[in-house]
């Protein structure tokens, strides 16, 4: 725990968004695996605050139930009107007093819609703030385009900020400075209560401003100060989808570099997309084209790509998957999976196994070293270790009302074209024959044939397709072997 742990964090998310054109407010949208509002969440979590407040609005009843989900210790506090950044913070503040907490230390306040904002950032500037002493500290960033930013004035001789002007109101002197404000701010919680009771709304929105307190405690002789983020782009807000999209980018570089850091070979980083709860160990291959999310864990030496789609699936050490389409499955160590497969929900695969070309797996479970090669279904299934599905096989696990499950032992070699009516069980060292619907049990060590008896019926052809190209062709086999018998004569 840090040492200057704050008292609270204030995280403002009750904007409309309106420039995202959606019906879902602004701070649910995704990117990575995260609402906006959830990576600020975590950002602020990392602080171990020891209260953490959202004000909600624009959908409050959305956003509320997201944040339950997401983190149950994160309090709501709901600024019924949009009456500007003051006003919101005041909300967030008084769901506090009205539960009977005093705060006393820091309060951190940030937006919703900040979602490369790094837990490190807050923390060097509740450091900073603590250090120097501040009534408030701004956290800044250097950028290399200040144009519409308001730009942090400071003085010369002790760095203290004297102003934040907005660019509309800069001389060109001051437009010339390239350090700008975040809308990051940590104030000394007392101050900062009773400053908001002074803010006024005489301006052209008639808003209460957040940054209208800066002026007032500095009249009061307090020190107003700044940290600096590393990285301009941290403070990064999203206001429309092209925004989104290149926060999307930027965060998704950044956990692709952390991960080829970590051991991971990824092969084209411009074609990989990665979530922020992906895991992985060292020495994984990730080959073009590949997408990586939710729960999702490479274990050491696997190998998954081109052209994957992986969603909280777990995939053992060694394994190969490529060219598939995975959902809530387990892959086994030394597994191989692909290409052109798809493993549904339930899908566990044991060391050794394969499911191969136009495979899909739904709720399953196959043994060590089974194999599944290609073109079959198989839902609502147990098949134990070393056993080989045939081609085209399809378990039939649904009788229009319920599913059923169907049953393989190991060491089974089932036919190709084979169905397999549930539920039904085919025990151990068991085979079937190509071609067999099975709908009974098959005791172990036996061989199912469920088919019926194959019929030729001569010269069917030249009877009912006279002269159509088959006739012809049979007519001259019919020939050809008259001659080789010595009939041609």
């Amino acid at each position: 725990m840090s040492a200057n742990r704050p008292a609270a964090v204030v995280v403002l998310a009750a904007g409309e968004g309106t420039r995202m054109k959606s019906a879902k407010p602004k701070v649910m949208h995704d990117i990575c695996g995260r609402s906006l509002v959830g990576h600020v969440v975590a950002a602020s979590r990392s602080l171990d605050p020891e209260h953490l407040v959202v004000v909600v609005g624009h959908g409050r009843e959305q956003v509320t139930a997201h944040l339950a989900e997401i983190d149950a210790g994160v309090r709501t506090a709901v600024q019924h009107e949009q009456n500007g950044t003051g006003h919101a913070v005041r909300m967030g503040l008084e769901e506090l007093s009205d539960s009977g907490v005093a705060l006393d230390g820091t309060v951190v306040v940030t937006c919703g819609d900040t979602p490369l904002l790094t837990g490190e950032t807050l923390q060097a500037l509740a450091d900073t703030h603590a250090a120097d002493g501040n009534a408030v500290t701004v956290l800044t960033a250097q950028v290399p385009d200040s144009t519409g930013y308001g730009r942090i004035v400071r003085d010369a001789d002790s760095g203290a900020v004297t102003d934040i002007v907005e660019h509309k109101d800069a001389t060109e002197a001051q437009r010339a400075i390239s350090e700008i404000n975040s809308g990051v701010f940590a104030f000394d919680a007392r101050l900062l209560v009773d400053a908001l009771g002074k803010v006024r709304t005489d301006n052209s929105q008639g808003e209460e401003y957040l940054t209208d307190v800066l002026g007032i405690l500095r009249s009061a002789g307090h020190r107003v100060g700044a940290s600096v983020a590393g990285d301009h782009r941290e403070i990064l807000g999203i206001n429309n989808r092209v925004q989104l999209a290149e926060a999307r980018r930027l965060l998704n570089g950044r956990l692709l570099e952390r991960a080829m850091l970590a051991g991971v070979t990824v092969v084209d980083p411009a074609s990989v997309l990665l979530d922020v709860t992906v895991s992985y160990e060292q020495d994984v291959t990730v080959l073009p084209g590949t997408q990586l999310t939710g729960s999702t864990h490479l274990a050491a030496g696997c190998e998954v790509g081109p052209n994957s789609q992986l969603a909280d699936t777990v995939v053992g050490a060694g394994a190969s998957v490529g060219n598939t389409v995975s959902q809530g499955a387990e892959i086994g160590a030394g597994a191989k999976v692909g290409p052109y497969t798809y493993l549904r929900p339930g899908t566990r695969l044991g060391a050794g196994a394969k499911a191969g070309s136009f495979v899909e797996v739904k709720n399953a479970e196959i043994g060590e070293g089974t194999k599944v090669p290609h073109l079959s279904y198989v839902g609502d299934a147990s098949i134990g270790d070393h056993s080989n599905i045939g081609a085209a096989s399809v378990f039939v696990n649904y009788d229009g009302v319920n599913k059923h499950r169907t049953t393989i032992g190991s060491h089974c070699r089932t036919g190709a074209d084979n169905m397999f009516v549930a539920p039904v069980t085919v025990g151990d060292g068991a085979y079937t024959a190509a071609g067999s619907v099975i709908t009974k049990d098959v005791p172990a060590g036996s061989l199912a044939v469920a088919r019926g008896q194959q019929r030729n019926i001569a010269g069917w052809v030249a009877r009912k397709r006279p002269g159509s190209a088959a006739a012809r062709a049979a007519a001259g086999a019919g020939e050809a072997g008259d001659a080789e018998r010595g009939d041609g004569d």
